[in-house]
């Protein structure tokens, strides 16, 4: 497989090496003073961003990226995860890439299946 070299290339190269656990790779492709936006809030650093992402992807049971684009700095991708407490939890994140790795990424997702799993939220009877 070729060097990825487009932001699309890249974020999909990151996500391919968060999700099949191999922290080492998903780390060089960011820069060491990356910064995250997540729902839980702004995290700054290579070293912030793997203790963020670690613990998530070594939860995993499946995960499927359902959609990837870019353009000469910056790409999307979108994607659904899965794990022993939460069947679907889809998610998105907007990278910016700057000389061939990560800058910046901002992380949506909804948290209610978590706090739901976590017996922190109970579902209203329709």
């Amino acid at each position: 497989m070729s060097t990825p070299s487009t932001p699309r290339e890249i974020a999909i190269a990151y996500h391919r090496a968060w999700t099949s656990r191999d922290m080492d790779a998903a780390m060089g492709f960011v820069t060491g003073d990356v910064v995250c936006d997540a729902p839980a809030g702004r995290l700054t650093g290579a070293a912030a961003l793997r203790s963020f992402m670690e613990p998530f992807a070594n939860m995993l049971t499946s995960s499927e990226l359902l959609a990837a684009c870019g353009d000469e700095s910056s790409a999307l991708i979108f994607y659904d995860t899965a794990n022993p407490a939460v069947a679907s939890a889809p998610a998105a994140e907007y990278l910016q890439v700057q000389d061939g790795r990560i800058t910046a990424l901002r992380i949506v997702f909804d948290r209610l299946p978590f706090a739901l799993a976590r017996g922190e939220v109970v579902r209203r009877p329709q």
